[in-house]
């Protein structure tokens, strides 16, 4: 027997959870599809600012409260001196938001579930998408049951949310590997780090490193999650066992190291491949890719819980749309991922040169003249989507970059040139485990 609904999102993490929140809010008859079951271990604990009216509408900000630490900056610790310099958020250009909060993401995504349910969309978890197949007037989705039995719905829509599976883009052959940027990580969490005192306690600290950047972000219960973002060439060069990796790896950076000197690993590390996508279109005939099933790129930012909320929300009230106006609702559509890739843009533009000499010079630099410190210090808040006031000040600040690159031209170019064979490798790396597999 087909069942019928007006939205079935694959997914239920931030992005499939906001997006069935909001449009089960509406009256819509909304399924939610999860593989795993919630409570469940993911990374990605760093909220921003720019994300908490959004909590605020899907009516759980005090919840989110309740189970953060408060997060009022991020702090980025230079190589060699161990140099520190703090954005402030209450430094921004819009001082609406000056906080946000770290979350342990089990909870928060689990949170984010259950008000989902609450708003009144159907929940299903430990359940697998087995087939997609959209057309115009509707979609047809099969789904494999923990007990291995099936269930096939129709829906009006999809929304795929299901993260970095990419489930819709990757069997669309939409998907495509960043060329301009390969990364991998290695991360896990301990409890004994050393905090930053007081108020900036709840702070991230990113620490620039020789083969990439840490972040270090601290949890409510006393954990903190410590991850390296590298080159994928650095990791591929070990070939010890992951945690040990891990430890290895803190030990080349001294400020991080101090601050782990009495820590504990509380479980075997993760490491991930390069995770730098993004697909050719975010939506068509009958479909949405949200979040992370659309787009993954460096979390240096802490983008990614944001970039997936937002797009999700975006989504939700353009297919509600769509539902009462398929014409209207394309309209929507093509305005939603207009927005989405413009944020994406501003973050990609940093995160390409964030290991550069020039990058690294203003970071440690900021400057107040043209506005430019409260500018950036909004970008870091997540300010990504068209303020004219903050696009005019990055102008700026990109014009500066270009102009310090050419001021250490040699590091300039030996850094560009490291780059492009990290790359290559990581290109040729890819193509051989294609071939092998």
């Amino acid at each position: 027997m087909t069942e019928k609904c007006d939205v079935l999102v694959i997914g239920g993490g931030p992005a499939g959870s906001t997006a069935a929140a909001l449009l089960a809010a509406r009256g819509r008859s909304v399924v939610v599809i999860e593989k795993d079951r919630h409570p469940r271990f993911h990374i990605g604990e760093s909220l921003l600012p720019s994300t908490m009216p959004l909590l605020e509408r899907l009516g759980v900000l005090e919840e989110v409260r309740r189970i953060g630490i408060p997060k009022y900056g991020a702090e980025f610790i230079r190589p060699g001196d161990q140099r520190t310099v703090t954005f402030d958020f209450g430094d921004a250009w819009h001082k609406t938001w000056t906080s946000t909060f770290q979350v342990r993401r089990s909870e928060f995504d689990h949170l984010l579930l259950r008000n989902a349910a609450a708003s009144g969309a159907s929940i299903h978890e430990g359940c697998r998408v087995t087939h997609v197949r959209t057309q115009d007037g509707g979609a047809d989705v099969h789904v494999r049951q923990p007990d291995g039995l099936r269930r096939y719905w129709r829906a009006s829509w999809v929304i795929d949310a299901s993260g970095r599976d990419a489930l819709l883009a990757t069997r669309m052959k939409l998907k495509r590997r960043n060329a301009r940027h390969a990364s991998t990580a290695i991360f896990g969490h301990f409890t004994g780090a050393r905090r930053l005192p007081g108020r900036a306690e709840g702070n991230i600290s990113i620490f620039w490193f020789a083969h990439g950047w840490f972040w270090f972000i601290p949890l409510s219960d006393g954990t903190t999650s410590v991850g390296a973002v590298c080159w994928p060439y650095y990791l591929r060069s070990r070939r010890v066992p992951t945690s040990q990796l891990l430890l290895e790896t803190i030990a080349l950076c001294p400020a991080l190291a101090q601050r782990l000197k009495d820590a504990r690993l509380l479980e075997p590390a993760v490491a991930t491949g390069n995770y730098s996508y993004a697909a050719e279109r975010m939506h068509g005939e009958r479909f949405f890719l949200a979040g992370d099933a659309f787009a993954f790129i460096d979390p240096v930012f802490s983008s990614g819980v944001h970039l997936a909320m937002n797009s999700a929300a975006l989504a939700a009230d353009a297919i509600d749309v769509a539902l009462a106006d398929p014409a209207a609702g394309r309209v929507e559509l093509d305005a939603v991922e207009r927005r989405v890739r413009r944020g994406l843009r501003t973050f990609e533009w940093l995160i390409y040169r964030m290991s550069t000499p020039a990058i690294q010079h203003l970071f440690m630099n900021p400057s107040e003249r043209f506005g430019l410190q409260p500018a950036m210090t909004s970008i870091l808040a997540g300010d990504v989507y068209g303020d004219r006031a903050i696009d005019l000040r990055m102008r700026i600040f990109r014009a500066l970059y270009y102009m310090v690159a050419l001021r250490y031209l040699r590091r300039t170019a030996a850094h560009f040139f490291r780059r492009q064979r990290w790359l290559r490798s990581a290109r040729v790396a890819e193509s051989v485990e294609s071939a092998s597999s």
